[in-house]
């Protein structure tokens, strides 16, 4: 008799660390880090790891990346019926949603948001769902590769060619980004699919 197995899932090493800066009183960071060990779940959706970086004054910016990396694998993991990469597109719309919808009824809170970036590791490679300027890089053979474009008007300005990053970053405040998680009620979410050969080893 024969049957359908799922692989075991992919062994990772990972970490996560965040810290408090140089110019904020409250960390408005968030991370999440969700590993399965069950062989179904690494089939169909793989390990994914959420950062967020909350912004807004006093306890909004926390509240609003917490949002993210709370919502973002919830929706992620219930939908089965979308094929890993929408679902994790729609998973970070539905953090959006939560989080404009929090900001809309509460006065304290009105105007939060967060950038998110997600990374998705599946067996046919990763997947990374981006929306703000917290970066995500691979690191092989000593070499950085960025994988997400910064949604920040120096990035965005530069791209279109108008000047270099170097003098725009003289004129243009570092921290000015283009799009987040919360201000509106919808936002469009980048989606980078790489399928490149996981380097890994089993044992």
């Amino acid at each position: 008799m024969s049957g359908n197995h799922s692989p075991p899932p992919l062994a990772v090493q990972h970490a996560q660390l965040s810290d408090l800066g140089m110019r904020r009183a409250n960390n408005q960071d968030a991370v999440i880090s969700v590993v399965t060990d069950d062989p179904a779940t690494w089939s169909q959706r793989g390990h994914l790891f959420v950062v967020a970086d909350g912004m807004g004054a006093h306890a909004a910016g926390e509240l609003a990346s917490k949002l993210a990396v709370d919502n973002v694998p919830t929706a992620y993991f219930k939908l089965p019926q979308l094929s890993a990469p929408a679902a994790l597109r729609q998973a970070v719309r539905e953090a959006n949603q939560a989080i404009n919808h929090k900001g809309e009824h509460s006065i304290d809170f009105q105007g939060m948001g967060t950038t998110c970036t997600c990374l998705a590791i599946v067996p046919q490679g990763c997947l990374v769902a981006h929306v703000g300027d917290s970066r995500a890089y691979r690191l092989r053979d000593f070499s950085l590769e960025q994988l997400t474009f910064d949604h920040s008007l120096i990035w965005e300005t530069a791209a279109a060619g108008q000047m270099s990053e170097e003098n725009l970053a003289a004129v243009i405040p570092k921290n000015v980004i283009t799009r987040s998680l919360g201000p509106h009620a919808s936002e469009n979410v980048d989606l980078e699919v790489r399928h490149f050969a996981l380097q890994c080893r089993r044992g």
